[in-house]
């Protein structure tokens, strides 16, 4: 029988001591100089590899944001799948494509993503209704991270609207909170921008299903919150995803070397916040 989604995140994270997830989203116009002369294609693919070489010792995660891969046509989905694959199951891959479709819709989504793409995870949101996730729930191997409270300024316009249960994007946690300890394959996705969500988001789910954290680097998203009121009483269940900070962290010769850099710059951070903390 096939581990179940949230074990294997637990494993990893431990594994790795590490809560890192890189955020893998190519931007033709931040490119370092020394690749500006080569095609599009070359490029991305240098890039993306010099990237996750850098930063492999020191990631559990991977997140690849679609829209990135799609500017670049055909050789954009090419390198998605391929750089998927050369990371490699000892990471965890997720494909962020906040998917929110009708549940037959959803099953091809599934498979494209899980079975031909090689991902882990992917990211959806729940808004047509919580059957469009179901198809997702039936491959318990494989990872849902449910958008509850989003990184984006805009995002109180309506994941804050109340609900008898609460503040709309805590009604999510909620109920992803049910799925999850159903198939244990769920987590949510709560940007750092928002640190109040943290505690109530946390207390709400317990142990053992995952947070996935966008926002912290140039998004100014507060690490220290939500690490300290993020993790579970084993310090793991988190990923903290950054990429514009790690990735282009230097446009020079030694842009893979300050890409690594960064990132253990990062990891080490983390695990000084989780340390000060008191977890079985």
């Amino acid at each position: 029988m096939a581990e179940r989604f949230i074990l294997r995140v637990d494993r990893i994270l431990k594994a790795r001591n590490s809560l890192v997830c890189v955020g893998l989203d190519p931007d033709p116009a931040q490119m370092p100089k020394t690749l500006r002369r080569s095609s599009p294609a070359t490029q991305l693919n240098r890039f993306l590899d010099g990237i996750v070489t850098a930063t492999l010792p020191h990631a559990a995660a991977y997140k690849f944001q679609l829209g990135f891969y799609l500017r670049y046509g055909a050789a954009g989905l090419e390198a998605l799948e391929r750089v998927a694959k050369k990371i490699g199951p000892t990471r965890l891959r997720i494909l962020d494509l906040k998917a929110n479709d009708i549940p037959n819709v959803m099953g091809h989504i599934r498979d494209g993503v899980f079975k031909t793409l090689g991902f882990d995870a992917l990211t959806v949101t729940p808004w047509i209704g919580w059957d469009s996730v179901q198809p997702l729930l039936e491959d318990e191997s494989h990872g849902v991270f449910v958008v509850a409270h989003s990184s984006n300024p805009g995002a109180p316009d309506f994941q804050e609207i109340p609900t008898p249960r609460g503040p709309l994007w805590l009604a999510v946690v909620g109920e992803a909170r049910r799925l999850s300890h159903a198939h244990g394959n769920v987590g949510v996705v709560l940007g750092a921008t928002f640190s109040d969500a943290f505690r109530a988001a946390r207390s709400l789910l317990g142990n053992s299903i995952p947070i996935l954290v966008p926002g912290v680097g140039v998004q100014g998203g507060s690490l220290a919150t939500a690490v300290r009121d993020g993790v579970d009483a084993h310090g793991r269940a988190l990923l903290v995803s950054a990429s514009r900070s790690i990735i282009y962290a230097s446009a020079g010769p030694d842009w893979k070397k300050a890409a690594g850099a960064e990132a253990e710059r990062l990891k080490v951070q983390i695990n000084q916040l989780r340390a000060g903390l008191r977890t079985s």
